[in-house]
């Protein structure tokens, strides 16, 4: 893992300029970043190339693959049943899109995932153990956040003035923690590039004592917590409904902020919870292209910004977005907001986008010390991009170029840890023309119809959010 890359551009943090240099890397750290440094290891021809931190794909889905492009226009409530009813999971399809997950990041500049895994029923630590298994033969960093929940899903749709009864969860809170802290013992190895999260899907389908349970694991064992927060205009109703304050406001009162805590999309939140994700230092993960795929809205990250809210940007999952280009992800999460604010002044620039990928990134998962930045002592989680490849052309501003532009194939190399994952464009740890061959195999040709329990619950989701009878 030692290695020397020469004459490579990198940006020069205290300005807008870059400079040609050379990045030394010994067992896995950056031991030092100077011009004409003394070859250790291999020799790493930089020239006419960009070197950057690994950017992490800060919340995403990865089983969604095998639901890509197929689900129709509809909202996250109604998605949700669509995707459940036409998504039967078995552990081969488990390894094989979390493979097709950490590629796809890693062609596109990512070298961390955090994946919010959706899991099979009663096969809950096979599912855990089957992508662990996947994300290690890859050689990304991976951080496993088993999705977890206690209440079932029409119990995320607000009630308004109806009286709905809900069936109740096949599992209770408590097996449903210790499912998780039998995950933890048996996969946690930050160590090994694995890490656990405690990572409750949401305000909307989890009772309280399942938050508490996950803060309590969370200081247990020293670990981050991740949950979606807001996404909809119907979760925000409905945390009026439980709560009578907001999401926000209660996950606060029960601890479960904290500078440990990623929060995904968080498209729905007034200008106080903005100021208490700062007071508690919480991470916003700002999921664009699904929160535009599904109508949730577009999250405020201008506001966040200005309040001091730490903001990195995730892909979600694969069949609400519906891909794994974390440079579109990064490229529309960035361009979006300037339809929002007047003052250019507060828009995202190309230099802020990169550095909300990586470092705050790193930030959301308490990793800020050790990746997230092109710097000496810090974890090789390097990405390097080809500056003459076509879509990168003319010269300009490279780092613009990356982010502005529809960069295609860019990505020449990338190290995880100091590891080599990525050589002359090509993942080397896995066979990609087996993993299309088995992708392929595993699926066919479809395009199905409404499930049935969007229609069962499509006539209260319209009337709650009052949008009537659609003829």
């Amino acid at each position: 893992m030692n290695f020397t890359i020469q004459n490579v551009l990198i940006p020069i943090p205290t300005s807008d300029d870059y400079t040609t240099t050379d990045v030394q890397v010994i067992d896995g750290i950056i031991t030092a970043i100077a011009p004409g440094l003394e070859v250790v290891g291999e020799a790493i021809n930089g020239q006419n190339k960009l070197l950057l931190p690994g950017f992490v794909n800060a919340h995403t889905h990865s089983s969604e693959m095998w639901q890509r492009g197929i689900i129709p226009p509809l909202p996250l409530e109604l998605w949700l049943a669509q995707l459940y009813d036409f998504a039967p999971l078995d552990a081969e399809k488990v390894y094989l899109s979390a493979l097709g997950t950490a590629v796809e990041t890693l062609l596109t500049g990512g070298t961390t995932v955090v994946d919010h895994l959706v899991l099979i029923p009663d096969q809950e630590l096979e599912t855990i153990a089957t992508a662990v298994r996947a994300y290690r033969e890859v050689g990304i960093r991976a951080f496993i956040a088993p999705l977890i929940q206690d209440q079932s899903l029409n119990a995320g749709i607000p009630s308004g003035d109806t009286q709905q009864n809900h069936e109740a969860f096949f599992r209770s809170t408590q097996e449903t923690l210790e499912v998780l802290e039998a995950a933890i013992k048996q996969f946690h190895d930050p160590e090994d590039g694995i890490s656990i999260l405690a990572a409750p899907t949401g305000i909307q389908l989890c009772s309280d004592a399942l938050f508490t349970g996950c803060i309590e694991l969370g200081e247990k064992y020293n670990l981050c917590l991740h949950s979606h927060l807001l996404e909809t205009k119907a979760q925000a109703m409905l945390a009026q409904e439980k709560y009578g304050c907001t999401g926000v406001e209660h996950l606060r009162n029960l601890g479960y902020l904290s500078d440990r805590t990623s929060l995904a999309h968080c498209v729905h939140l007034t200008d106080n919870d903005i100021a208490i994700l700062a007071e508690t230092q919480s991470t916003v993960v700002h999921n664009p292209l699904s929160n535009l795929r599904l109508g949730s809205g577009i999250a405020p990250i201008l506001k966040f910004r200005q309040a001091g809210v730490n903001v990195s940007f995730g892909c979600d999952g694969a069949s609400s977005n519906d891909s794994q280009d974390l440079l579109e992800a990064i490229k529309i999460g960035s361009i979006l907001h300037n339809t929002t604010d007047l003052e250019y002044e507060h828009w995202i620039t190309p230099r802020q986008a990169v550095e909300m990928a990586a470092l705050g990134g790193a930030r959301g998962l308490n990793m800020e010390q050790e990746i997230g930045s092109v710097t000496v002592g810090k974890k090789a989680d390097l990405v390097l991009y080809d500056l003459s490849n076509l879509s990168l052309l003319p010269r300009t501003d490279p780092i613009g170029l990356l982010v502005l532009g529809r960069p295609v194939n860019v990505v020449d190399s990338a190290w995880v840890n100091g590891k080599q994952v990525v050589r002359d464009g090509t993942v080397t740890t896995v066979d990609i023309q087996e993993l299309r061959t088995e992708l392929f195999q595993h699926s066919q040709w479809d395009s199905k119809g409404k499930s049935a329990t969007v229609e069962e619950i499509e006539a209260h989701y319209r009337y709650v959010m009052g949008l009537g009878i659609f003829k």
